[in-house]
């Protein structure tokens, strides 16, 4: 095989340029140590360390530089390929937080009330429960004495507890109290785990291969009467997931809300007055739709034991870690507009607000969700005029003092706004787009 020449008349530089393009001409050949073609020139290894050497010592020096730049001037450059430009990516800003408003949102003035009431339906202490010792489900498992008025204890409740049907809800009802409040804490990375617990179990259901991507899009469609000025329906069913609140009747109202419904969010108040229906009917998208729920009072547990055995879809408890940081950043709000707006110290904010008994609302908690299963969330029917009825399918004008819908509409500002000014929520946690339409 003929040996490759060098070019006649090249200086002695241009000869060992030569060689070292040869070099790495062959480089693939040469990787390999078993065979090497002999008619190939390979350079001395003399000659060829230093070039490496120089390779290696400028990328290292390049690494390092592009490090302690980024580290001292608090951003990260991006190259754009076939341009000398550099794009400069500022880090979000850290939010400072008011220390004194969240220490004063973090006190739930309602904990001791909650331990007691706990503690009274695990030690069936019932007379002590005043309105609330009678569950709904009463008919299921035996008729009440009506004759004996004068008790503390309904009779129609002794019948009950001996009622083997309604003595093993019995105990399951003690089981799922207990391990409700037991984890009834402060976790803010709760957010993070929303798909586990709520979205697998719904693929689960519609047979799908559970995974921990999120939903592309999801709708959560309030109840507001300013609904009834939009044609907002087709649009909220082009989403993948639509999320509906505390069972609105969408009959008559498709053109304003849409037709599709693929989760049910309710307050266990629903659930409550469904559980005096016969079968207890919940179903009004149909009994396909996955229904979840937030508890509002233990006793209500009773309801979901007897309920969720009719339901064939899905029925889920909001884990109480995500009801306590809705709880705080709700009240965070709240506090925060109170001393802004009224000018006044911020211990008088539980006189005006019912103290023990503020609670965000069902929709709150339903776009806190949506935060955590969506990619992209769009909100629909949420906020007020003073042209357009509460609710767009009743007839309710007035709000209710537990709920403070102004704090709320500033949190669903700072969503699309500024999420970072968002309190509680942990810093890992990554909020999706989202998009308010009034």
């Amino acid at each position: 095989m003929p040996k490759p020449t060098e070019p006649e008349g090249r200086s002695e530089s241009d000869k060992n340029l030569f060689k070292i393009r040869t070099f790495f001409l062959f480089w693939p050949q040469l990787i390999n140590p078993i065979y090497r073609p002999t008619n190939v020139i390979v350079p001395m290894k003399r000659s060829f360390r230093p070039w490496l050497s120089i390779l290696m010592l400028v990328a290292l020096t390049a690494t390092l530089g592009c490090r302690i730049a980024g580290d001292r001037r608090g951003v990260f450059t991006v190259s754009a390929p076939m341009e000398s430009s550099r794009t400069l990516i500022q880090r979000p800003p850290i939010q400072i937080f008011n220390s004194t408003l969240l220490k004063f949102a973090s006190v739930d003035l309602g904990e001791e009330k909650f331990k007691l009431e706990t503690k009274q339906l695990l030690e069936k202490d019932f007379a002590s429960l005043g309105q609330h010792r009678n569950f709904a489900t009463s008919r299921r498992f035996g008729r009440p004495d009506v004759n004996s008025r004068n008790s503390k204890v309904s009779n129609g409740l002794s019948v009950m507890l001996r009622s083997p049907k309604f003595y093993r809800h019995w105990l399951d009802f003690r089981r799922i109290l207990q391990l409700w409040a037991r984890k009834k804490m402060f976790q803010p990375d709760i957010m993070m785990d929303l798909v586990r617990l709520v979205k697998v179990p719904m693929d689960i259901y519609h047979g799908l291969m559970s995974s921990d991507k999120k939903y592309k899009s999801c709708a959560v469609v309030g109840n507001s009467g300013i609904l009834l000025k939009s044609d907002y329906g087709a649009l909220i069913d082009s989403h993948e997931v639509v999320i509906r609140l505390n069972n609105a009747i969408i009959e008559k109202f498709e053109k304003n809300v849409g037709s599709k419904t693929s989760i049910s969010f309710v307050n266990s108040n629903i659930l409550h007055l469904c559980a005096r229906k016969e079968g207890c009917f919940c179903h009004p998208y149909g009994g396909d739709v996955p229904m979840i729920m937030y508890i509002c009072q233990q006793v209500h547990f009773m309801d979901y034991l007897v309920c969720n055995s009719s339901h064939k879809a899905p029925l889920l408890i909001t884990d109480p870690r995500f009801d306590i940081l809705c709880a705080r950043i709700v009240k965070y709000y709240s506090a925060k507009r109170f001393v802004e707006v009224s000018g006044k110290a911020l211990e008088q904010w539980g006189s005006t607000h019912d103290g023990s008994m503020f609670h965000y609302s069902s929709g709150m908690q339903a776009v806190m969700l949506a935060l955590g299963i969506c990619d992209e969330v769009s909100v629909f029917g949420f906020g007020k005029s003073t042209s357009a009825k509460h609710h767009y399918h009743t007839n309710q004008k007035s709000e209710l003092r537990l709920h403070d819908y102004e704090a709320e509409y500033a949190f669903y500002h700072d969503l699309v706004k500024n999420p970072h000014a968002i309190p509680f929520i942990s810093d890992k946690f990554r909020f999706p787009h989202v998009l308010i339409y009034r």
